[in-house]
């Protein structure tokens, strides 16, 4: 016998034949409530009061009471047991209502979080760039001796030429021109909009370290909470990193390149974004895919054990990663010889090195 849930019931059957039924109330709430159930994962209280020995389950869902088999279930129709299209129609919508006010887990939170911080970062660029333009016309020096956030605040806070260098007590002539008051109200208040992004991107990253902390500890105890958000956003999300294999993980970030690879014949690449980890990009080059292979392997086995809620073995991981650059530094303590060069006038096509006789063309020979 296989146990079958249908949105409107849960029936017993066997070799196309119902032998017992639990069908549910005809009211849409009530239908949507219990779909909402089925498609969480859970069970259902009819499905186990219907549940028997020895019995096969038409889904996975349903493993706990049986083994899976597949089974065409089209012939029990909705209409013979007087569940109309309508009705049905109804229960969609309510169970839409219900699975969108549902909780979000917390690493949609994060992606977000992590696209915004994306969107800071361009803005942050562009207008230091542009900050850097318009007050140079005024004292063009300053980019020696500020930089970033530490320049923006200088500008926005003492504006004048002669104000900033007294604020760094430099003594210096400049080059620049000189500005007029309406300018200089444009130029601080510009600066001090740029601030005060820097000021948001440290709440954002802030904001992202705590989720990341709540969310995947073993990610953040291995790569730190930026880099292990960012793995997630590339991902699509923890769910979706827990299930990619190591090789994938590894190079997460790198997809132009695996692609320049595939179709135009160029190197394959190594790592990801994991290459930003100082373990990665101190490594010798010739050591580096190794490492990024055996980081890569403990960031799934990490993202798997975040998503399903295991314990912390954050610090094991990251023994196991130094256990195991500390092997590939013995194994490999000098690069690989380089190949001979290929002499210049040597080619792969044919075996000669000038230039081969081609045929002529068809029907005419060669004089």
């Amino acid at each position: 016998m296989i146990l079958v849930t249908k949105w409107f019931g849960v029936f017993l059957v066997e070799r196309e034949r119902i032998v017992k039924n639990a069908l549910f109330e005809k009211d849409p709430v009530t239908i949507a409530a219990k779909l909402a159930k089925v498609q969480r994962g859970e069970l259902l209280p009819e499905e186990e009061r219907l549940a028997v020995k020895r019995m096969k389950v038409a889904e996975p869902r349903l493993s706990s009471l049986g083994k899976p088999e597949f089974l065409d279930s089209s012939f029990i129709r909705a209409e013979d047991y007087g569940y109309s299209p309508q009705l049905r129609q109804k229960a969609m919508v309510e169970l839409g209502k219900i699975r969108t006010r549902e909780p979000l887990p917390a690493d949609r939170f994060i992606l977000q979080a992590v696209r915004g911080m994306d969107d800071l970062i361009e803005m942050i660029n562009l207008m230091s760039e542009r900050l850097h333009e318009w007050y140079g016309l005024h004292f063009p020096e300053l980019n020696d001796y500020a930089r970033e956030e530490r320049y923006a605040e200088l500008i926005a806070q003492k504006g004048l030429r002669d104000d900033v260098l007294a604020s760094l007590d430099l003594q210096l002539e400049s080059v620049g021109a000189e500005l007029e008051e309406k300018d200089l109200t444009v130029v601080r208040s510009y600066a001090a909009s740029l601030v005060s992004l820097y000021e948001e991107k440290r709440r954002l990253e802030s904001y992202i370290a705590e989720r990341m902390e709540e969310t995947a500890p073993n990610l953040s105890a291995i790569v730190g909470p930026s880099l292990g958000a960012r793995l997630i956003s590339l991902a699509g999300g923890l769910r979706r990193l827990a299930v990619l294999p190591s090789g994938t993980v590894q190079l997460l970030g790198a997809e132009k390149a695996l692609f320049a690879h595939l179709r135009q014949g160029k190197r394959p690449p190594k790592h990801g974004i994991i290459f930003q980890h100082p373990t990665v990009h101190r490594a010798p080059y010739w050591q580096r895919g190794n490492v990024a292979r055996a980081m890569g392997g403990k960031l799934a086995i990490a993202a798997r054990v975040d998503y399903y809620k295991g314990e912390f073995i954050g610090d094991e991981l990251n023994a196991d990663i130094a256990r195991r650059v500390e092997e590939i530094q013995k194994k490999y303590p000098e690069p690989p010889p380089r190949p001979p060069a290929r002499p210049k006038g040597d080619r792969k096509q044919g075996g000669h090195g000038g230039r081969r006789d081609r045929p002529g063309p068809r029907g005419k020979g060669r004089r």
